[in-house]
C-alpha cells in the first residue's frame, strides 16, 4: 500500500474498470491542497460557472453581489435593460464597488476614492479630474468584465476562459432538464428574494455527490421518510425496493441527473396531502394545461417526475416538492460555502406560494429534515478521510446494469470521470458506463505540468 504522504500520479487517482464494474476514487481527491489548487486552475478557471438568475435584477439599476470561483463579481441591469457582469474591484485601487449583497443604484461609486461608474460599467466621475495628465483616458478605466458571460433560459453563467466553448454546447444534455424546469410555468420562473447560506467542513465534491445520491435517502433521512408517511403518503419502507423506479444519467461534460417518478407530489401539477384538499382542482388544471401544450409524454416528465440536476462543476437544480438552486463555492480542501435560492413560477402567489416555500424549507432549508443530516454525513466523511490507511472510496454501485437507477451511482461516476479528465488537462471524456475508456496512460498531461504530474496527499 502506498504511504499516504507519498506523492501520487494524477492518472492513478481514479480506478475505472468498466469490464469488472469497479469504480474507485482515491481519498486524497477530497483532502489534498495540491489537488485543490489544480482544480482552481483546470476546472474553475476554465468551465462555465453559475452566477445568478435574471429575475434577481428585474429593474434597471438592480444589482446582486456574488463570489464565483473565488472571485468577487456583481451583475447589474443597465438602463438599456441589458444584464452585465463586472469584477467587483475598482480599476483605480482595487476596492470593492458593491459592498452590499443587493440593491438598486443609478451610479456605482467606490467608497475609497469616489470614482463613479454607470450601470454600463463606464467611468463617469473622478474627483479632482484636472490633477491627471492629458493621457488619462476614462474609457480605459471602466469596470472589467469576466472573459465570457452568457445565459440560458434566464440562468446566467460566467467563464474566466476566453476560449471556452459556447454555453449551449457546454450544457449538453443538461439543457433538456433546464427546459423541463422553466416550461412548467405559464409566465416563467423567478427567484424569491433572500437566500439560505451555510458552510460545510467538507470537500465540495462530496456535496455534488450527495445531491445526486438516492442510495442514502432512507437510511440518512429516516425522520423525513417517517414524517411523510404520517401525512398519508406511501413513502415509507425500510428498503430502497419500496421506492418507485428512477434513472441516474450522465448527460455529458460532467452534467448528471437523478430522476424519479414522483410519489410525494409536485405543487406544479401533482397533488399531495401537504398542499391541502383545496389545491386538488388547481393542480389538476395545471396538469391539463401542460398536456395541451406539450403532449402527455412531456407533461408526465414535468408533472410526475422529479429531478436533481448537477450542472458541472458546482450548480444543482433540485426540482421535486419544491425547486431550489444550490450553488457550491469551494473554499479549502476541507471546506465549502453553500448558497441556496428558491425558484418559483412567476404567476404563483398567496397560499399556493406559501405552501411551496414551506415545503422547500421543511426538507432543504438549513434547519429542515434533509440539510442537517447531509451536513453531518459529509463532515463525518471528511473526518474519516484522516484514516489514511483506508485510501479509496467506492462508487461502483450499478456499474454493470444496463439501466442504472437513482440508487445506483452512474450519475456520480459521470461527474468523477469529467473531473478526472479535467485534472489530466482534457476538456472532454467518455462519461458513460459500459464503454471503453480512453487510455489514461496515453493521454497528454497539461503543458504546465509535463508528463507524470504527481500530487501530495495532505
Amino acid at each position: 500500500m502506498k504511504n499516504a504522504a507519498e506523492p501520487m500520479d494524477i492518472r492513478d487517482l481514479v480506478i475505472d474498470d468498466r469490464k469488472r464494474g469497479v469504480f474507485r476514487v482515491h481519498r486524497s481527491c477530497m483532502a489534498s491542497p495540491d489537488l485543490f489548487q489544480r482544480e482552481r486552475e483546470l476546472i474553475f478557471d476554465r468551465c462555465w460557472i453559475y452566477l445568478g438568475h435574471e429575475s434577481e435584477v428585474e429593474r434597471p439599476g438592480d444589482y446582486r453581489r456574488r463570489t464565483v470561483a473565488g472571485r468577487p463579481l456583481f451583475f447589474v441591469r443597465g438602463k438599456d435593460g441589458q444584464v452585465r457582469v463586472f469584477l467587483n474591484s475598482c480599476p483605480h485601487r482595487g476596492a470593492m464597488i458593491c459592498r452590499r449583497d443587493a440593491g438598486n443604484a443609478k451610479v456605482l461609486r467606490c467608497f475609497y476614492h469616489a470614482w463613479s461608474f454607470n450601470t454600463e460599467g463606464e467611468l463617469i466621475g473622478v474627483p479632482g479630474r484636472d490633477a491627471y495628465g492629458p493621457n488619462f483616458d476614462p474609457a480605459e478605466l471602466g469596470l472589467k468584465e469576466p472573459a465570457r458571460v452568457d445565459s440560458y433560459r434566464g440562468f446566467f453563467f460566467v467563464s474566466f476562459n476566453p476560449d471556452a466553448e459556447d454555453l449551449r454546447t457546454y450544457l449538453a444534455g443538461a439543457r433538456d432538464y433546464l427546459d423541463l424546469v422553466v416550461d412548467q410555468t405559464q409566465e416563467g420562473m423567478r427567484v424569491v428574494p433572500g437566500s439560505n447560506k451555510y458552510a460545510i467542513k467538507a470537500n465540495w465534491k462530496l456535496l455534488a455527490e450527495n445531491s445526486l445520491d438516492g442510495y442514502h435517502l432512507i437510511p440518512t433521512h429516516r425522520t423525513y421518510v417517517d414524517y411523510m408517511a404520517g401525512l398519508g403518503t406511501d413513502d415509507s419502507g425500510d428498503t430502497l425496493a419500496a421506492r418507485p423506479p428512477g434513472a441516474g444519467r450522465a448527460l455529458g461534460n460532467g452534467h448528471c441527473v437523478s430522476e424519479n417518478i414522483s410519489r410525494n407530489g409536485r405543487p406544479i401539477a401533482r397533488w399531495h396531502p401537504v398542499f391541502g384538499e383545496e389545491a386538488k382542482e388547481r393542480i389538476a388544471r395545471a396538469r391539463r394545461r401542460l398536456v395541451r401544450k406539450y403532449g402527455e409524454e412531456r407533461a408526465f416528465r414535468m408533472a410526475d417526475t422529479s429531478r436533481n440536476l448537477l450542472i458541472y462543476p458546482n450548480l444543482l437544480i433540485m426540482d421535486f416538492v419544491a425547486i431550489s438552486i444550490r450553488y457550491i463555492e469551494p473554499v479549502a480542501p476541507d471546506r465549502m460555502e453553500v448558497t441556496a435560492w428558491h425558484l418559483v413560477p412567476r404567476e404563483e402567489a398567496g397560499a399556493a406560494l406559501a405552501t411551496r416555500l414551506d415545503s422547500y424549507l421543511t426538507f432543504l432549508g438549513p434547519g429542515g429534515f434533509a440539510t442537517p443530516d447531509d451536513v453531518e454525513a459529509l463532515e463525518s466523511c471528511q473526518t474519516g478521510f484522516r484514516a489514511s490507511e483506508n485510501e479509496w472510496s467506492d462508487i461502483s454501485r450499478g456499474m454493470l446494469k444496463s439501466r442504472p437507477g437513482t440508487s445506483d451511482e452512474l450519475q456520480m461516476r459521470g461527474f468523477w470521470r469529467q473531473w478526472h479528465a479535467n485534472m489530466l488537462g482534457r476538456d472532454t471524456t467518455n462519461v458513460q458506463d459500459g464503454q471503453p475508456v480512453e487510455s489514461q496512460a496515453a493521454a497528454p498531461d497539461s503543458e504546465a505540468d509535463g508528463p507524470g504530474h504527481r500530487v501530495s496527499a495532505p
